[in-house]
């Protein structure tokens, strides 16, 4: 893996067979790709091929939604990031413009007498669904049938990852039981062909927040990753059916920065209207988060102290959007200043 290539494909479906060679084989390439950039894609997973198309459509008819509809469930309207998300709403890298994506959140059912509600964890109540999507019944029964089994996905992954590093695949248990993870819908409008695309993203530069991401891509490009040796921004593109796989930051925190939580951007300038779905899997908001078994050498101190998940993400959150309000006061009063200066000269 020394030439910079995209992330590889891997067959997953080792992982529930009894072949232990190819069990082997596909821990030894994880493990490679965690090192390395900490990307790959999967294929051969449980995640059925119809649900994934009918998922997609969900996204496809909520975002052709009027916005007045949309606005209907603004995330603002929650505390718990759930709802939808206007365009420009985040800003994950430094020097861009706030971005050109829109968003549905939406996460497990969290009722308002759930412990994790009135303990404010992070991202946990009622999902807000829109109330004149088309076919609003299957559109909720998809959505969530498609969330648990991604969910079941992320602790196979996790699992994985475990074993890669020399320990039995349940040895992550204890943060995937009451976990929680987040959801997107998310749409990419056509990015103009003549916008400057340093300051025009989908999503800027920016490494995941928490343990592991699942993405499902649409057939429309736009993903890159960087390839860190060589500085060079590779193309992931779309697989049919394929979940691109990336390591967060907490997970390259609890590894000792031995595994990569690698930076990543959107550009669509494909001229077209691009939908994905990233599954946020950040984990049990009460589990201290410490040095991973084998992540640290003979000697070798742990870099970072105990944290928990709720404070490790709510921290990035805050960051990420804080950002964003800020460029968007700074236009602001850009606006005013030349708004005052033209009525000075008009007096």
């Amino acid at each position: 893996m020394s030439q910079p290539s995209a992330p590889p494909i891997l067959d997953f479906s080792p992982f529930y067979g009894e072949n232990s060679d190819a069990k082997s084989n596909l821990i030894d390439e994880v493990r490679k790709c965690c090192h390395y950039n900490g990307f790959f894609q999967i294929t051969g997973h449980r995640v059925p091929l119809d649900l994934q198309r009918r998922v997609m459509n969900c996204s496809r008819r909520f975002f052709d939604l009027p916005l007045e509809e949309k606005l209907k469930v603004d995330k603002n309207l929650t505390t718990f990031n759930r709802g939808y998300e206007l365009l420009r709403s985040q800003m994950l890298e430094v020097g861009t413009g706030p971005e050109l994506k829109e968003g549905l959140y939406i996460g497990e059912e969290i009722p308002e007498d759930h412990p994790y509600y009135l303990g404010k964890k992070l991202n946990s109540g009622p999902n807000q669904w829109p109330p004149t999507v088309s076919d609003k019944e299957e559109f909720q029964e998809t959505t969530m049938e498609y969330y648990h089994a991604v969910f079941d996905l992320a602790k196979d992954v996790l699992g994985v990852l475990a074993q890669t590093l020399g320990v039995d695949s349940t040895f992550f248990d204890p943060l995937t039981e009451g976990a929680v993870a987040t959801m997107r819908y998310l749409h990419y409008p056509a990015q103009p062909q003549d916008t400057d695309d340093k300051l025009n993203r989908g999503i800027g530069a920016h490494t995941d927040f928490g343990c592991i991401t699942l993405l499902l891509q649409d057939e429309v490009d736009g993903l890159q990753v960087l390839d860190a040796p060589s500085g060079q921004w590779l193309d992931v593109k779309p697989v049919p059916g394929a979940y691109v796989v990336n390591l967060g930051n907490l997970f390259m925190r609890m590894a000792n920065d031995k595994y990569k939580s690698n930076t990543h951007r959107v550009i669509n300038k494909s001229g077209r209207e691009r939908y994905s779905i990233p599954f946020f899997f950040s984990g049990n908001p009460d589990y201290i988060c410490e040095c991973l078994p084998n992540c640290r050498d003979e000697g070798e101190p742990a870099k970072y102290g105990p944290i928990t998940v709720q404070d490790m993400v709510t921290a990035s959150y805050k960051e990420s959007y804080g950002r964003a309000e800020e460029f968007k006061k700074g236009l602001d009063s850009k606006k005013a200043d030349i708004i005052h200066v033209l009525t000075t000269v008009g007096a």
